[in-house]
Order: structure tokens, then C-alpha cells, then sequence
């Protein structure tokens, strides 16, 4: 049973008290929600200054207008710069590597030096459609699907290419280099614009040998965006479409862990402090989870 919520707001922030959601033998708890955003697509997380750099989309997801933007959050979802950098076209998945933000942007790849705040690449791909979520290695060696192409990109020593194209990958979205391997929440095959008639589920794809799997049985699954490990090196996966987080175990068995709005975008899990952010496209709004939260906090 849910508790009461209370809730301040305070310039677009708003803090809410205890609302526990039980699935999957943890509690949830919302910690904050703020609003103000531009269509939010994708939230990462810079440990190095300990902020959140969230993806503006601000407009349709394919509209080269020049309107789409980076703003930097604190960890209490305070916004610090909601324009951070401006003149994107559609922003979506964002990864770190160093001191550089990649933006996944409708057709390029842009390559942000966070010190300085400005542009310092971009990597533009002729035949693109839908680059969509960016996923960075260890070894500084970045990936970014095209949903509409079946397509992954990588970047690796200066070289943007296509790694590898599949009707197996059943329109990717989300991406997560885990190991040897990359995760991705596929779409589903798309038939009318986003629409699927089949949605789909997590896959995963060999780094050695680009061979594509499933990651359980293959079942329809949802219309899958973000993909973050969890503690458990289970998964969390938000179901754009449907509004949804789910938990999502190595055999492929699925929890629904929150019900939201449609919109529920490419999150971010951060481990250390059992931190779920959540990018609520559709409300421009951020949401703040705690996970494995106790019934007395």
C-alpha cells in the first residue's frame, strides 16, 4: 500500500516523501521530480563532478531544428544550466568518456569537452535515420544504435563505422556494453511509424564474433529504451510506449517494477548510490528512484 506523499516545490524541483512501489522484493522510493525540461530523452551521470547531464530533444524525435539542448542537474534535481549547450538537433543517448560527452544527434555523433563546454567533434553518418543510445567501454570505444537502419555504429581510435547491421537486432534502442558483450533493448520491428506489432526484448551481441542472442526466451517483451545493470547484474529497462520500469533477470524473466506515463525514456542506474534516474520524455519532467529503499525511510 502506498504512503502518503508529501511534496514541496521549489523553482521546478519538487521533493516527495515516501512512496514505496513493492516489486520484485524491493521498494522503490521517490525521491524527486523535476520538471522544466525540453522532451528529456536520456540522463548519464558525470562522477567526476558529480552532476547529471539530461538530453533536450525539444521537438519531434527526427526534426533537424536546431532547438535541442543539454542541461546539467544536480543530484537533488536541482537544474544548475538548463541550456548548457544548444544548437543540437534532437539529442538523444548520452555516455562519458574522460572529460568528453557523446550525443547521440538524429545523424551525428557529437563529441562535447565538458570543461570547456563547447563542441569539439562531430561524427556525421550520410545514410543515418535514427541514431538513438550511446554506450561507451572501458577502453574509451563508443557505440550508437540507429533504431529505423538496424544498425550499430562504433567508434574506436578516431573512426566512426558502421560495426554491424542485422534485422536480428530488431530495431535497437537502448545499449550497454557489459563484458564481452553488448546489450540491447530492441524496439521491436517496427510497421508503422514507431508502432510493432511484435514488441520486442533484450538481446544481446558478442563483441568477438558480432553474433546476436536473446536474452531469454525471446518473448515479446515492450517497446524497450534504456538498459542499465543493477546491483544483481540484473537489469532495469524502461518500455517507452507503455510508460514502464521493468526489472528484467539473465533468464528473461520480467517484473514490472513502476507504472508511469508514456515517455519513460533512457535512464540511468547509479550503483553506488542505488540511484534510478528516469527521463520522462512526454511530461519533461526527471524522476528519482531509490532502489532496495526500507519501509521506515
Amino acid at each position: 500500500m502506498r504512503k502518503p506523499i508529501a511534496c514541496m516545490a521549489i523553482a521546478g524541483l519538487m521533493l516527495v516523501m515516501p512512496l514505496p512501489a513493492l516489486a520484485h522484493g524491493e521498494n522503490l522510493q521517490l525521491i524527486w521530480e523535476t520538471s522544466g525540461f525540453k522532451n528529456p530523452e536520456s540522463v548519464v551521470y558525470d562522477s567526476k563532478r558529480e552532476v547529471l547531464y539530461v538530453s533536450n530533444v525539444n521537438g519531434g524525435p527526427d526534426e533537424k531544428n536546431g532547438s535541442g539542448s543539454i542541461s546539467v542537474v544536480s543530484l537533488e534535481g536541482e537544474i544548475h544550466i538548463l541550456d548548457w549547450v544548444t544548437g543540437l538537433n534532437a539529442p538523444k543517448g548520452l555516455a562519458i568518456v574522460g572529460d568528453n560527452l557523446y550525443v547521440a544527434d538524429i545523424d551525428t555523433l557529437v563529441v562535447i569537452d565538458i570543461p570547456r563546454r563547447t563542441i569539439m567533434d562531430r561524427y556525421t553518418v550520410d545514410d543515418a535515420e535514427f541514431l538513438n543510445d550511446v554506450a561507451a567501454a572501458g577502453d574509451g570505444t563508443v557505440y550508437v544504435s540507429d533504431m529505423v537502419l538496424n544498425r550499430i555504429h562504433r567508434l574506436r581510435h578516431g573512426l566512426f563505422e558502421v560495426w554491424l547491421e542485422s534485422k536480428e537486432l530488431e530495431n535497437p534502442n537502448g545499449l550497454l556494453v557489459q563484458g564481452e558483450r553488448l546489450v540491447v533493448g530492441a524496439w521491436g520491428v517496427m510497421t508503422d511509424g514507431f508502432e510493432t506489432e511484435t514488441p520486442g526484448h533484450l538481446k544481446a551481441v558478442s563483441l568477438a564474433d558480432k553474433s546476436v542472442s536473446s536474452i531469454g526466451p525471446g518473448e515479446p517483451v515492450g517497446n524497450l529504451d534504456g538498459v542499465e545493470a543493477d546491483l544483481d547484474g540484473d537489469f532495469y529497462v524502461t518500455d517507452w510506449m507503455a510508460g514502464k520500469l521493468l526489472h528484467i533477470a539473465p533468464d528473461g524473466s520480467v517484473d514490472e517494477l513502476l507504472s508511469l506515463n508514456q515517455g519513460s525514456a533512457d535512464l540511468e542506474y547509479i550503483q553506488e548510490m542505488d540511484l534510478i534516474l528516469i527521463p520522462m520524455m512526454n511530461d519533461n519532467t526527471l524522476l528519482a528512484y531509490r532502489a532496495h529503499a526500507s519501509e521506515d525511510e
